[in-house]
């Protein structure tokens, strides 16, 4: 099959609903999602607890957890295969090769993208903004609900990264989920599976909905900063 045969074939599975095709979109949203969920709240507040805590080793979690974010997904999915498995220490969960599975691996893969961006964003926040909401009489829930609406941005940043690394990550999902029609087959899984195959038309219509995805998360992000025009150069 030509490369225009094959990108023709693909936008006609995408138009005609295929329901193959949207089983497995929909298996990678909706495990993306549930795991992105799972990971937001505990993520952001040990982010914003890093950035305003002092404590013996502070710099020792903050290089972990930036270390995290280069962690080859293939490796993380192997210790979850590993424990995952019969004789694993979270056997008895029965998650393996299930979508329980590709959530739990998704999760922490998500986590340190969220705690990261959040420290980052916080710390890079005006330190009198905390202050003056301990000054005015805010108990400690207040004040890091009111710095994090001030760098609300940033978590949103935080949060489409996220979004985009679980949804693109291919290593993991593979090991953890085993690729199953209809059950764990996610849009990365099958896009190797099909290209190994020699069939890249589900492979090409799979890519564009990554793409689209994308663009879309991207540009929401646009709108909900606002303005976009360059800052001025000082005279």
């Amino acid at each position: 099959m030509s490369i225009s045969d094959a990108i023709r074939q693909a936008f006609s599975l995408l138009v005609s609903g295929d329901a193959e095709l949207w089983k497995i979109i929909w298996v990678s949203l909706k495990t993306s999602l549930i795991s992105l969920a799972l990971a937001t709240v505990p993520a952001v507040i040990i982010g914003y607890l890093i950035a305003y805590s002092q404590f013996r080793g502070r710099r020792m979690v903050i290089w972990l957890v930036q270390a995290a974010l280069s962690l080859p997904t293939v490796l993380l999915g192997l210790l979850l295969y590993l424990l995952l498995s019969r004789q694993g220490a979270l056997g008895s969960l029965h998650w393996l090769f299930e979508q329980s599975g590709i959530i739990a691996g998704q999760t922490l893969i998500a986590l340190p993208v969220l705690i990261a961006f959040t420290l980052s964003a916080v710390q890079a926040a005006d330190s009198r903004l905390a202050e003056t909401a301990i000054t005015l009489g805010a108990g400690p829930l207040r004040v890091m609900l009111t710095v994090l609406f001030e760098v609300r941005f940033g978590v949103m940043a935080a949060l489409i990264y996220g979004f985009g690394r679980v949804l693109s990550e291919v290593g993991c999902a593979m090991m953890v989920g085993g690729n199953i029609a209809g059950e764990t087959r996610t849009i990365t899984t099958a896009i190797a599976l099909e290209t190994s195959k020699g069939e890249f038309a589900q492979g090409i219509a799979l890519g564009v909905v990554l793409i689209t995805l994308a663009l879309i998360l991207n540009a929401a992000l646009m709108l909900l900063q606002g303005d976009a025009r360059p800052a001025r150069m000082p005279r």
